[in-house]
């Protein structure tokens, strides 16, 4: 199935048609993976659309390039205007927004240094990650065989393209054994992530979530999950998570910009709590969809308004 197109992609500081947005088959990034990127939703808000926690999306890609020596002409700010520039140019509302940073055509060995860095943002209408119906009634996923890469081999603090090598095998091994998600653990055997989602567990009216050092990504989702916690007073922290307690849990749901809050019904086709959405997993996702539908005040300033277009700056 094929994107729905939007009008205009940006590139490298100026806006292209969709179809035009093209790179060489010998690109860097094609044989190396040599990329970095992000996901962002904006969503319709009471007060128009806006984009969910933009800047510290586009600080993570820059942290993301940052680790793997590509160096950005593009500081976050010009960033941040480019991308609402973006969605306003496309006339769209609730849509997906794809940053992506690559290594272009130049050298066909190994080491990227002498290939161009090429920056490209688009964005689409997308739909529900894991179904419709998956925020309401839960999801059923398994353990994935494939383990997240060890410590110092790729580094998982980066969202780059090479990593989600990994998560392809996890999605595919899931989906074809009738699950929806899989769940992947670290090189020792404690619960990381999803293929694309961060993971909490609850426990006797407590949160947790596996820390970065667990190959977790730092999810810009599990961080406003961890502060909504906090604000409704449930107690929230990271620690690390043996496989048996996913089974024992009272509640487990996935998080991330694509998934949003995702509850899981069953997991090894073990039923976790009521199978269903649990009770804090339900308060959690109300008072997040509250937030980034305009229903409650925006009170951390997570939701960046879609204005009127500008230029952009280079750095």
């Amino acid at each position: 199935m094929s994107l729905p197109k939007t009008e205009k992609i940006w590139c490298n500081g100026k806006f292209i048609p969709w179809d035009d947005a093209k790179i060489h088959v010998l690109s860097h990034v094609v044989s190396y993976g040599s990329a970095v990127f992000e996901g962002i939703r904006c969503y319709e808000t009471a007060h128009g659309p806006a984009i969910f926690r933009l800047r510290e999306h586009m600080q993570r890609l820059l942290n993301s390039a940052h680790i793997y020596r590509m160096d950005v002409p593009f500081t976050v700010d010009a960033l941040v205007q480019a991308t609402l520039d973006l969605v306003r140019t496309n006339n769209v509302t609730a849509c997906y927004v794809r940053p992506i940073v690559l290594r272009g055509y130049g050298d066909v060995g190994v080491d990227p240094q002498h290939c161009p860095v090429d920056v490209y943002l688009a964005c689409w209408e997308w739909g529900k990650y894991l179904g419709a119906e998956a925020l309401s009634s839960g999801v059923d996923v398994c353990i994935s065989s494939w383990n997240r890469p060890a410590p110092n081999t790729l580094p998982q603090m980066a969202k780059a393209a090479a990593n989600y090598m990994n998560s392809q095998l996890i999605r595919m091994e899931a989906r074809s054994n009738g699950y929806a998600e899989g769940i992947a653990l670290d090189v020792n055997g404690y619960v990381s992530e999803g293929s694309g989602e961060n993971v909490f567990v609850v426990m006797n009216g407590a949160v947790s979530t596996p820390p970065f050092a667990n190959s977790a990504l730092p999810g810009i989702t599990r961080d406003s999950v961890m502060t909504i916690c906090r604000e409704l007073g449930i107690p929230v922290a990271e620690q690390m998570l043996p496989r048996e307690m996913l089974y024992i849990a009272d509640e487990v749901f996935f998080c991330g910009t694509a998934a949003e809050i995702t509850p899981i019904r069953s997991i090894d086709r073990i039923k976790v709590g009521i199978g269903s959405c649990g009770p804090i997993t339900k308060r959690v996702q109300e008072e997040y969809f509250a937030i980034i539908t305009g229903k409650k005040p925006d009170r951390h300033g997570w939701l960046s308004p879609v204005g009127v277009a500008s230029g952009v700056a280079v750095r």
